[in-house]
């Protein structure tokens, strides 16, 4: 029932612009946070950048930092990645993330099916 949607992706030269969306449904309260990861070639996947859905409060990585952000339209249940001044080495798979600790204290994730982003040299 739980599902997260990525969509937004594709190809851009060097200093583009992507918005990346992240739809989640069968939440019944906003009481989790939804992040971004991405994983290169050959390489781990690896946090972006997060954002609390009832609060509002972000957080980025440094490789991101003043050039990506994240974003939340709590009617929509969407989360948005706007990525800006875009660099070859942003090339990776990104995929977001729902966590949330349930009524029975475990820590539960749901992940979306990933979305690609190319950024050509």
């Amino acid at each position: 029932q739980v599902q997260l949607v990525e969509s937004g992706g594709g190809t851009v030269q060097p200093g583009g612009s992507l918005r990346l969306s992240c739809a989640a449904s069968g939440f019944t309260n906003s009481s989790y946070a939804i992040t971004w990861h991405r994983q290169g070639p050959g390489k781990e996947r690896e946090l972006v950048a997060g954002i609390a859905m009832a609060s509002g409060v972000t957080t980025y990585q440094p490789p991101v930092k003043g050039r990506f952000t994240i974003s939340r339209d709590n009617a929509k249940n969407t989360v948005y990645l706007q990525m800006n001044s875009l660099k070859p080495e942003d090339t990776a798979v990104y995929y977001c993330k729902a966590g949330l600790i349930g009524g029975d204290r475990r820590w539960y994730e749901y992940w979306g099916q990933g979305t690609q982003v190319t950024v050509s040299s």
